[in-house]
Order: C-alpha cells, then structure tokens, then sequence
C-alpha cells in the first residue's frame, strides 16, 4: 500500500518552476497525469533545455487509484540518478502535490534529500467562472513551452 506523504511540499509557480529548469540542470519534471492527457491535452515541452520530462501516472486511468508502482517507476526513469530539484506537474496542481510528498518522504525514508517542488497552477490552471481550464493560469496560460501529439 502506498503510504501518503507526512511533510509539507513547496508550492511554485509554473514561471518559476520554469526558471529553477534552467538554472538547474540538476534538476527534472515529472509530469504525473495519465496518458490521456498527456496525449489529448498536450506536454510540457522541455527540448531548448536539452531535456525531456519524466511521465509517470500518479493516479492510474480509469480507475483513478493511487499507482502502486509510482516510486519504482520513477527511480527507473532516472536509472538511479536522480536530481537533487525535482518538480512535479498535474492538470491543477493537486495530484503533483501529493506525489511530491510522497516521493520526498519515500527517498527521505532512504537517506536521500531530494526537494520535491509542486507546479501550484499545474499544466491547465484553475476552473475559470465558466467552468472552464486553461483560460485563468497554469503552464499552458503563462506561455511556457508545451506540445500536443
């Protein structure tokens, strides 16, 4: 069973979020939404930092259960080598803040201190009045870079 996170995690901005990429290169995103809006609604895009986010479902599509495999899945993608900033990104920001949480405990739990940061607007932003992502902030509204397959 996953364990929920016990600390608090940092909030930032998706501009500065977006600062910290690159002036650290010892530092990654991880993109913790399905496929499906990785697919539908679009990516980060981190290619003039040379660099790719990680994407490792936090909640697993359909059924929306935490992934049971999330930590090995990302300790995999960074083969060991993981950064010592890492932020993660959801649709709003509530997923990603209770994936950082849990990786920061999980790699505290080892020995190892991480800074897990949550992207407080995530990729779409707040629910404008009419209901309505990607019009009020977030990643895509502050002009940052992303793509669509």
């Amino acid at each position: 069973m996953v364990e929920l996170p016990k600390r608090d995690v940092v909030d930032q901005d998706p501009k500065t979020v977006w600062e910290g990429l690159v002036d650290n290169p010892d530092s990654a995103l991880i993109d913790v939404r399905t496929q499906s809006e990785w697919a539908f609604v679009g990516v980060p895009d981190l290619t003039e930092l040379g660099r790719k986010q990680i994407m490792v479902e936090w909640l697993t599509f359909p059924s929306m259960q935490i992934n049971q495999d999330f930590f090995h899945q990302v300790e995999d993608r960074f083969q060991g080598e993981i950064p010592s900033t890492l932020y993660f990104i959801c649709r709003s920001g509530s997923r990603s803040r209770s994936a950082a949480g849990f990786i920061e405990n999980e790699l505290g739990q080892r020995g190892r201190n991480v800074n897990c940061i949550n992207v407080s607007e995530g990729f779409e932003g707040d629910l404008s009045h009419e209901g309505h992502r990607g019009t009020v902030n977030g990643w895509k509204v502050k002009g940052l870079p992303w793509k669509q397959s």
